[in-house]
């Protein structure tokens, strides 16, 4: 299992300190620090959906152009996404060949917990 995110994310702090709490293995991405790459990024973008990935409610989805944020699209998400690694709905989780987003006890309990 691979988890990505960014270190000082507070999603990302209950995401860890629950895998940990439950003793499950992985290895951590800081997609802020440690970059990510767009063959990646294309992957997630095929499983769970540029939609999903993009996170609508954070500042940094705030803080851009009006004329952006209205014109949005498969393409522009992707650049987007590229250049402002901040802006993905943290975390992702790479687990096998599925590919998740955001953080939810309930739903990890059923999916990881065996």
């Amino acid at each position: 299992m691979k988890l990505y995110g960014i270190r000082n994310c507070d999603t990302v702090k209950k995401a860890r300190k629950w895998l940990d709490d439950a003793g499950i293995d992985y290895e951590f991405h800081d997609f802020k620090k440690d970059g990510l790459d767009a063959d990646r990024l294309s992957r997630w973008e095929q499983s769970a959906g540029w939609e999903v990935l993009l996170n609508r409610r954070g500042t940094t989805w705030r803080k851009l152009p009006d004329d952006v944020r209205d014109n949005i699209g498969a393409q522009s998400a992707h650049r987007l996404m590229l250049d402002n690694p901040s802006i993905i709905k943290r975390p992702v989780v790479e687990h096998g060949n599925t590919v998740s987003v955001g953080f939810n006890a309930a739903e990890w309990a059923e999916r990881f917990k065996h």
